[in-house]
């Protein structure tokens, strides 16, 4: 039993792994396999942004395949989806769609299937999947990231927090075998794929959850259809006053200046680094919605600093 077979290797700026020797392959290009779940359901951690966040969604996906198709080393890109409207979008981009998932469903059975008709097609080509929540990504970061899988055996990198897994990749033709879900790094790990340890790589790495994640996604660069979208007239900050307030529930409403009152949740009082709100004060909100469905999706005192300022 080598080290290896106990501890995976780790592939980092230092041991950049085994070249692949396939040189023809390489020519042709990697197929990269993109999930892409139903927009109803996608970015349940983005719920704060009401109609905006199936959206969002799209425009992470877009911005995602057109980085990938965009990169030097990527000759395809193949996205599997059940959206129709997702489906559309990204085949007007140059993707290649697969329509049907397999029974019963599920990210992991999506990118099998993904991979194993990416080799069919293409078989002499090597295959990574990867997240379709990368709205910063830049093709030359993905190219490095690429050219750092070993020539044999499967390869993967980590996202940001370092517990979960954006990437999956084998130059060969061993399956992938994904183990996406909570703590697929160590899944990936446990399985004898091999870490890609890459510091100059993190569009790559940065994924999006959470409005936290977004930040800092904003601060590495949006593509395009994320930037346009976050520059939605639902998401311009306006000034309100302070209606109501449940400290229990850190829930209330506010008013608007023509006096229309549009209420607030946890998550949106909690973005403004709030921690009291009393009736009366002036805020400064960003909401999203029309009519009866408008809500605020961020609030804070008008002293306080916008992370989206700037």
């Amino acid at each position: 039993m080598t080290e290896d077979t106990v501890r995976p290797a780790v592939v980092g700026a230092t041991a950049p792994g085994q070249p692949h020797t396939d040189r023809d392959a390489l020519r042709l290009g990697w197929s990269v396999v993109v999930p892409v779940k139903a927009l109803a359901g996608a970015k349940s951690r983005l719920a704060a942004l009401g109609p905006l966040r199936p959206r969002l969604a799209l425009a992470f996906a877009l911005d995602t395949v057109a980085a990938a198709l965009a990169c030097p080393v990527v000759g395809r890109v193949l996205v599997v989806t059940r959206d129709a409207r997702a489906a559309g979008a990204l085949r007007a981009l140059g993707a290649d769609v697969l329509a049907d998932e397999p029974e019963p469903g599920g990210l992991n059975p999506a990118l099998a299937h993904g991979a194993a008709a990416a080799r069919r097609r293409h078989p002499r080509s090597p295959v990574t999947t990867l997240s379709a929540d990368l709205p910063a990504l830049r093709p030359a970061e993905l190219a490095r990231v690429l050219a750092a899988v070993p020539a044999r055996g499967r390869a993967f990198l980590a996202d940001t927090p370092g517990t979960g897994t954006v990437l999956l990749a084998g130059a060969g033709r061993e399956p992938l075998r994904p183990a996406f879900g909570p703590g697929s790094r160590d899944a990936h790990l446990a399985g004898g794929a091999t870490e890609l340890l890459l510091p100059d790589a993190p569009s790559v790495r940065r994924d999006v959850d959470t409005p936290a994640d977004l930040a800092e996604a904003r601060l590495l660069g949006l593509g395009p259809a994320t930037a346009a979208l976050l520059r939605s007239p639902m998401l311009a900050p306006m000034q309100a006053t302070a209606f109501t307030y449940d400290p229990t529930t850190r829930s209330g409403s506010v008013l608007l200046d023509d006096g229309t009152p549009v209420p607030f949740d946890a998550p949106a009082f909690d973005a403004g680094g709030l921690r009291l709100l009393r009736p009366g004060q002036r805020v400064r909100i960003r909401t999203t919605g029309e009519g009866p469905d408008r809500r605020v999706v961020f609030l804070t005192l008008q002293t306080f600093p916008d992370p989206e300022d700037g």
